[in-house]
């Protein structure tokens, strides 16, 4: 039996334990209305991307720093080859009226670029026939790109063409815009049509090479896999993004699914996948996965931010402990740390992240986080297992960033076949880039050669350099 004073003692503790839910309520309600007002200004905000929220009080000054701060002293360096010297001769009086005796001489260094010039070339094609079958046969020259003739006959020379691809697709220029740079600085006209079938020729005759990529790519011992929305005729495709330390392979396809990425890295993959928490790189069963630590730190940086204070322990103990493998790994790289007690300190780091993982949380944030790292939980630590492995997926990001500006610039592609030019080049010109060769070397070969023949461009750059004409 409850007496009176009982019931009222316990009735009031129930109201000042309300009174305090309601008051912690009213502040986070009202630092979540802070932070959502904070985020609707910055979507508005037209450098939102790049605003830094709360710069510095005291920021550093820009430019070079004084004394030993100044850093690595460098200046462009003497031309070793001079094309041309040029005589500043001395003013006939100095500003004052007075006469001017010559004291010395100096030198200075100009590298400038000559002005563009477009070679306007004639093919006289000798045509003959058989004698056996009757077939006509036509003569071909090193620096054709077509054996059209008739009304096809006047064409760009391949390296126009290697330079609007390298201007449309590497440097994100529209149609418009590349025609407009290859009219106004080399005085050539062409249209955006024009532009589009000439990628589109491009594109397939680069075909052998795009699938020797492919082969690259299944064979390689380590992929990082990334994709990103793209729009296809004004329909939502997916761009992937396939990336190792010397190849990238893109693919526009019209999923985001398993089929989709099998049809490029392969169904049976047996490597190392360093990726994201997409569920769908998990289907790849016979590889070694390594889940990305630093989508991982940004989810807990954004959970600690967006909690209360109280439900803040779950992330704050999970970045600590990625944190840590990052530590532990980058002393271990640097020696610091021997085999054996790189062993004994992830054994002690997967045994504080079971003990997280091993409670319930009622925070529903907190368990969707303690839930994927549950599935995650065998991909986390795979590169302190394999020294040398990368622990972020930041290849595949760095691949899928100069599309990402494409796609804010011109939105995506208008046909399947455009989007499958699109994939084929961009393709060749990241892996170009990721293995210090020009790129327009190798589409001018591509475009002269008179089969469809493959370019390893994992070899040697042994490239042709480019055929030039000499002018009498």
């Amino acid at each position: 039996m409850e007496w009176p004073w009982q019931k009222v003692k316990r009735l009031e503790e129930q109201v000042a334990q309300l009174q305090r839910i309601i008051v912690e309520q009213k502040a986070e309600n009202e630092r979540l209305r802070h932070l959502l007002e904070e985020a609707q200004r910055a979507s508005k905000r037209q450098a939102a991307p790049f605003s830094r929220n709360n710069p510095k009080a005291q920021p550093q000054r820009p430019g070079r720093k004084a004394g030993r701060r100044y850093g690595r002293a460098c200046r462009r360096p003497v031309p070793e080859v001079i094309d041309q010297t040029l005589e500043a001769v001395l003013p006939e009086s100095c500003t004052c009226g007075g006469p001017i005796l010559e004291t010395g001489l100096e030198t200075q260094f100009q590298t400038e670029i000559p002005p563009p010039q477009v070679e306007r070339i004639a093919f006289r094609i000798h045509v003959g026939q058989c004698e056996r079958c009757g077939r006509r046969v036509q003569g071909r020259h090193l620096r054709q790109t077509s054996n059209a003739v008739g009304a096809a006959a006047s064409q760009l020379g391949p390296r126009a063409v290697a330079v609007a691809t390298q201007l449309n697709k590497q440097m994100g220029l529209s149609y418009g815009k590349t025609a407009s740079v290859l009219q106004e600085l080399f005085g050539l006209p062409v249209s955006r049509g024009g532009l589009s079938q000439a990628l589109e020729r491009v594109a397939k005759k680069s075909e052998p090479t795009y699938q020797k990529l492919i082969q690259e790519i299944r064979s390689s011992p380590s992929v990082t896999p990334d994709e990103t929305g793209w729009k296809v005729g004004g329909k939502l495709w997916w761009m992937w993004a396939f990336s190792t330390a010397s190849v990238t392979v893109y693919s526009i396809q019209p999923g985001r699914g398993f089929k989709q990425a099998a049809a490029i890295l392969g169904a049976d993959y047996a490597g190392f996948l360093t990726r994201d928490g997409w569920i769908v790189y998990r289907f790849f069963v016979q590889a070694f996965h390594q889940s990305c630590l630093s989508h991982l730190l940004r989810r807990c940086r954004e959970m600690i931010a967006l909690a209360p204070p109280s439900a803040t322990e779950f992330p704050r103990t999970v970045q600590g402990i990625l944190q840590d493998a990052l530590d532990l790994r980058d002393r271990y790289q640097a020696a610091k740390v021997s085999e054996v007690g790189l062993a004994i300190a992830l054994g002690k780091l997967e045994s504080r992240l079971d003990r997280a993982l091993d409670k319930s949380y009622r925070l529903p944030a907190n368990q969707r986080l303690a839930n994927h790292l549950l599935r995650e939980r065998q991909a986390i630590f795979t590169f302190l297992y394999c020294p040398g492995l990368d622990a972020t997926n930041y290849r595949a990001e760095q691949a899928i960033r100069p599309m990402v500006v494409t796609r804010k610039v011109w939105g995506g592609n208008r046909t399947e076949r455009g989007a499958q030019t699109q994939s084929i080049l961009v393709s060749l010109l990241q892996t170009c880039r990721q293995q210090g060769r020009a790129a327009v070397p190798v589409l001018e070969q591509l475009l002269r050669s008179p089969n469809f023949e493959a370019i390893d461009l994992t070899a040697p750059d042994r490239s042709p350099p480019s055929i030039s004409v000499s002018r009498r």
